[in-house]
């Protein structure tokens, strides 16, 4: 869930905020004269979101999802399975 609260307030409750984080992956949106200016995310949440900034994997996500489009993109299991024929 994705809560807006002025930053001033976030302050004063930094100690919930962050509780409310970690615990239920809440989001919270700080406002300063009720203009957003910042975010507080969970730290999983925060590094996935560094890993959609890296061009790689973009280009990664682009050619699966083109595969994927043209019905050449193999199943997990599959493709599971043939990593573990692999390693034997």
């Amino acid at each position: 869930m994705v809560i807006t609260i002025p930053i001033t307030k976030a302050r004063i409750n930094l100690g919930e905020v962050v509780k409310r984080v970690h615990l239920d992956k809440d989001s919270f949106v700080l406002e300063k004269g009720g203009i957003p200016v910042a975010a507080i995310l969970d730290i999983d949440e925060f590094e996935d979101w560094l890993e959609t900034k890296d061009p790689d994997l973009k280009d990664q996500i682009r050619q699966g999802y083109q595969e994927y489009k043209k019905g050449t993109a193999v199943p997990l299991d599959k493709f599971l399975a043939k990593i573990q024929a692999k390693k034997k």
